[in-house]
């Protein structure tokens, strides 16, 4: 038997943070170190952060991570351990995303990345250079204070692997494991059994089962130890990073992190035996392909990860399999979203809480309902002794005569958190949803105020009368739709103001003792920023949105989950309410319904983003996909009525996608302009595509015809 310990993290890292950045990664050698481990592996990027984006492009953060990279190289938690940790590197001025492997003050290997991730939220190609040179290695001179701690001047720069007297390790980097051709193939086949991969990969609903099949898939033909570490929490965007770092024997987990965490380290230990992987690896198919793969360079090193047994040791156990944890979608929402906003609020200098825009519908429902899990989360990290949480919550929660105060129930917390505000109209809001509003705000904890703002709303129809000599009226009471739509959006939009006017001094108004005002949330979902079905600059416009990247289809069934979890009974009633925008008049034979103002279902939205975005189909290609799909229950021509107006709606609404709020990236056909879903916000009327679905209509239509006629 060859046992050993190895350790892998997930690590809270701040884009540009480098103190608390190489705080976390030496308390993670140390955590490491004093579980037994003889190997460390870090997330990507680790030292700057790796959501940097342009800041990759500055010459400073370069400089900045070498210092840092000292820190590390030369603190005592980091020695006698192999560390493999994640930085920015210039080679002959060319940028790399790179690996640094060190151990006692030495550089053993600078490993680049080979493939980069450069779709979806990624932009990797337009920071760094890939290494394209496979098995390939050159040598890197490194920076003048580098030099004095390691006493040498130059050092391995490429695709190798590290040659311990027991042993022999390789490195991936995030991207690469996804690949057809992944470097863990022809590492294995060269007789690497140790590899690390390095990720900063965010979290999207129902990701997880994906990302661990395919880890497993790493070694479950090939045989081999595979670690993975990624980045966990808001580093400073719309993504969080989801952690769940792994460790793998042949295909099996054997050790598992959590995906959702308030911790800042989270270390995670497996002892595994070396000969499983000899064992694993004895076939002759196997060894025919070994025989014909290439060759890397191997950097030797006497540093021996793991101790020959030659006698028994009970006290010595080997890591078993388990089965790895995957939480439901509605787990998902509850956790991820959280963790977010705890992180965003606690990191954001300023800020004493939320103010959220409650309007009784169970959007602005899942927004409070998110916000009250992450008080239930940061009770439990108060509880469970986690000294970060609890320097935070008394720097938002204590009071000047009681610092050292901190809340007891989640209720308490979110009563000094958040703070909702119900915003009606005598005219056009219900009596129910003012209801529902406030009794969810008092079984939350929440702070909450109720108003109607007939006043304001007046005095600017008023100020618009008086200058026009023309008064406009809703299409209840004879106007147009001209005027039905203005009359709506000035409420809208009023709401908005109010809402940050209230942010901005209810702190105040409590006597709060945090400085600075509150980050208001926004609560409009991925269906509807898709098809923008919101009022440009109304109450969507927030500081952030825990919810904008989740489907109407998910939030239902997400609170109707929580309404068992929490328990909160209130819920029952939103998820039982139609969806109403509340801004037309109230009669006794109509009430305004987002599906009927939409003309479409929300299932249907969902279907056509996911169709645009993740099947990347255009108005022909969605036409013809779903005119199969819907053969049972719609014509040719009504599944082209419905996508021809779901294509006139997007395309006349995509500009509300340049300034929509920031909002947590959860779901894989999101509109986020940003840098996720890059379109124009100007669009023809698809004249030819359209013209190219009614040629092929008329061909069914008349095939159809002949033939009944036959």
């Amino acid at each position: 038997m060859h046992l050993t310990t190895l350790a892998t993290c997930s690590l809270n890292q701040w884009a540009l943070d480098f103190d608390g950045n190489t705080t976390r990664i030496i308390e993670s050698c140390r955590q490491a170190k004093a579980a037994g481990a003889s190997l460390r592996c870090g997330p990507e990027l680790e030292i700057p952060g790796y959501g940097c984006l342009d800041h990759f492009l500055e010459n400073d953060l370069y400089l900045h991570c070498w210092q840092k990279l000292a820190e590390i190289l030369t603190h005592p938690e980091c020695h006698d351990i192999l560390v493999d940790v994640g930085m920015p590197v210039q080679h002959r001025n060319v940028r790399y995303n790179c690996r640094v492997i060190i151990l006692n003050e030495q550089i053993l290997l600078i490993r680049p990345k080979i493939w980069l991730a450069n779709d979806g939220n990624y932009r990797e190609m337009r920071y760094f250079t890939p290494w394209q040179r496979p098995q390939y290695v050159e040598e890197f001179y490194l920076p003048r204070l580098i030099r004095e701690i390691t006493g040498t001047t130059k050092v391995p720069f490429g695709d190798a692997v590290i040659s311990t007297p027991d042993t022999c390790l390789g490195f991936e980097t995030c991207q690469e494991l996804f690949e057809t051709r992944a470097p863990h193939i022809e590492m294995s086949l060269n007789g690497v059994e140790i590899i690390t991969n390095s990720s900063a990969s965010h979290h999207e609903l129902r990701k997880l089962d994906t990302r661990i099949r395919l880890i497993q898939e790493a070694t479950r033909k090939g045989g081999g130890i595979y670690l993975y570490a990624n980045q966990q929490g808001c580093d400073g965007d719309r993504l969080y990073y989801d952690g769940c770092a792994m460790i793998l024997v042949n295909g099996d987990v054997v050790a598992q992190g959590s995906q959702f965490s308030l911790n800042d380290v989270e270390v995670i230990t497996a002892t595994v035996d070396i000969e499983d992987v000899r064992s694993f690896r004895c076939t002759p198919s196997r060894g025919l392909q070994a025989t014909h793969s290439p060759t890397y360079q191997r950097i030797e090193s006497l540093y021996s990860l793991s101790s020959e047994v030659k006698s028994m040791t009970p006290e010595i156990s080997i890591s078993r399999p388990i089965e790895p944890k995957i939480h439901l979608p509605e787990e998902e929402i509850s956790l991820g979203p959280a963790c977010w906003l705890w992180d965003y609020l606690r990191r954001c200098g300023g800020a004493s809480g939320y103010c959220l825009a409650l309007s009784g519908g169970i959007d602005s429902c899942a927004t409070a309902v998110i916000t009250f899990s992450m008080c239930r989360e940061v009770i439990k990290a108060i509880e469970q002794g986690n000294e970060q949480v609890i320097k935070d919550v008394r720097r938002l929660c204590a009071p000047p005569e009681d610092p050292t105060y901190l809340p007891k129930t989640p209720k308490l917390l979110c009563n000094s958190l958040l703070h909702t505000c119900f915003m009606g109209t005598a005219a056009n809001s219900s009596a129910e949803t003012r209801k529902r509003a406030k009794q969810l705000s008092t079984k939350i904890g929440a702070y909450h105020t109720d108003m109607n703002i007939d006043t304001v709303v007046n005095a600017l129809t008023t100020l618009f009368s008086s200058v026009t000599i023309f008064t406009p009226r809703f299409r209840a009471h004879g106007g147009t739709n001209a005027e039905n739509l203005a009359l709506q959006n000035i409420q809208a939009r009023l709401r908005m103001v109010i809402i940050y006017f209230f942010a901005q001094l209810l702190p105040l108004v409590r006597k709060k003792s945090a400085p600075g005002g509150l980050l208001v949330l926004g609560s409009a979902n991925v269906d509807e920023c898709l098809r923008g079905y919101l009022t440009k600059y109304d109450c969507s416009s927030a500081d952030i949105n825990p919810i904008g990247g989740i489907s109407k289809t998910d939030l239902k069934k997400f609170i109707d989950w929580a309404g068992d979890e929490f328990p909160l009974s209130i819920l029952e009633e939103f998820i039982n309410a139609t969806p109403t925008a509340e801004l037309e008049p109230i009669s006794s034979d109509y009430v305004q319904s987002d599906e009927v103002d939409m003309g479409m279902t929300y299932q249907e939205l969902s279907i056509f983003g996911r169709l645009r975005k993740v099947h990347k189909l255009g108005p022909y290609g969605m036409w013809a996909r779903l005119t199969s799909e819907w053969k049972d229950s719609l014509t040719p021509r009504q599944v082209y009525e419905k996508v021809r107006r779901f294509y006139y709606y997007y395309a006349a609404n995509r500009h509300k996608m340049t300034t929509i709020t920031p909002a947590y990236h959860a779901e894989a056909y999101s509109p986020d302009d940003n840098r996720f879903d890059l379109r124009p916000f100007l669009y023809p009327t698809f004249s030819w595509p359209y013209r190219k679905i009614e040629e092929a209509l008329a061909a069914y239509e008349t095939k159809s015809r002949d033939g009944t006629e036959d």
